[in-house]
């Protein structure tokens, strides 16, 4: 008996210091994952149920993003969201909802994201955010598929650098509460080079520093370097992308964590989009394929097919998702191709490890089959 009382005191202890401990550090504003559930099943809403639930009763998705971000996520002077990451809002909400336009995209400051996660502010965070073992262990988060792969780079003015190794004794501008401030430290010591990285609450204080000749060098994800490029104010020439990657960047959305049934939702969600480009299907000709002979196209866009008894059926993947998500999301949305050529390659990103795995790539989605 006494050893049970004990027991139990130092369960109780655990989880009062569990929840008001709290790191300091880059990004971290959680002392852990810690299961939302309230059943620790994994169906997260404190009463047994998954977000998945909540979200097709409320009829809208939150999701989580950002308003200035150049090809991923820019708010329009008419109010409209419109970028990669913006359509990726659009396709979890096409899934889960059949209206790619039931979509409240809320603007996070970087350092804001991971909370507005943990408070339930949002449902999920898609939000040029780097996938990291920290991350994925300290913010109650749970990545899901890539949908980007990108790398950190050097931006720098036109003519002053030609690479790198020639930046010594010099500042480099970072956003502060990303992993780029460790990443550009990490890099100068590699290297043996004397940098003073230098962190900005936002992207426009960043730029404004770089305007003025604060900075030397501004350090990011190639992809935000690219993009805040197109629309510098002195014009895309006027800074120069050095050549050298210096860190892995996945960039993957994000569910709070313990919400299995959710997260798979999601999850399965953006896996159509790459599906549907090995499969060929695009926004333009997706009911050509309403009466294809493939029982694989059949099932993923939920249409009927002969079982192996010939008897018609439907695959049901009890995923909670309508059984037509996939036709939903390339109809309304389109497919990865159509976003990405939508967004990204105007500003002169190329697919490299982005292509399908079938082209040299990365990207790659499991079947669609019991």
């Amino acid at each position: 008996m006494k050893v049970t009382k004990l027991m139990a005191a130092l369960v109780a202890l655990t989880l009062v210091f569990a929840a008001c401990t709290a790191e300091d550090g880059d990004e971290t504003t959680t002392s852990g994952a810690t299961d939302t559930t309230g059943n620790g099943n994994g169906n997260g809403d404190g009463e047994g149920g998954s977000l998945l639930d909540e979200v097709q009763e409320r009829g809208e998705l939150n999701c989580g993003t950002r308003d200035a971000f150049p090809g991923f996520a820019v708010l329009t002077a008419e109010g409209d969201h419109v970028g990669f990451d913006s359509d990726f809002c659009r396709v979890i909400a096409a899934a889960v909802l059949g209206d790619a336009e039931a979509v409240n995209h809320v603007d996070l400051e970087t350092t804001d994201r991971f909370t507005a996660l943990q408070s339930r502010q949002i449902d999920v965070l898609v939000r040029n955010t780097t996938w990291t073992a920290g991350r994925d262990g300290t913010e109650g988060a749970t990545f899901l598929t890539v949908n980007y792969y990108d790398g950190q780079g050097m931006m720098v003015n036109t003519g002053d650098f030609e690479s790198i190794n020639d930046m010594d004794g010099v500042v480099i501008c970072v956003a502060a509460g990303t992993t780029t401030e460790g990443n550009a430290a990490a890099e100068a010591a590699r290297l043996g080079l004397d940098w003073e990285v230098r962190p900005f609450p936002d992207t426009d204080q960043l730029q404004g520093a770089f305007l003025e000749g604060a900075c030397d060098g501004w350090s990011s994800d190639t992809s935000q370097l690219t993009g805040f490029r197109s629309v510098y104010p002195d014009g895309p020439d006027a800074l120069t992308i050095l050549p050298e990657v210096f860190s892995k960047e996945p960039l993957a959305p994000a569910v709070l964590d313990g919400d299995i049934a959710w997260a798979q939702a999601v999850n399965w969600a953006i896996l159509a989009t790459i599906q549907a480009e090995e499969f060929g299907i695009t926004s333009e000709n997706v009911d050509d394929f309403l009466d294809s002979d493939d029982v694989n196209i059949r099932r993923f866009l939920g249409l009927e097919f002969e079982d192996d008894e010939g008897n018609l059926t439907t695959f049901d993947s009890a995923l909670g998702l309508p059984l037509d998500f996939a036709y939903q999301v390339i109809s309304q949305v389109g497919n990865y191709e159509e976003i990405f050529d939508r967004h990204l390659a105007p500003l002169g990103l190329e697919r490299g490890v982005n292509a399908l795995w079938s082209d040299g790539g990365l990207m790659y989605a499991p079947p669609y089959r019991p």
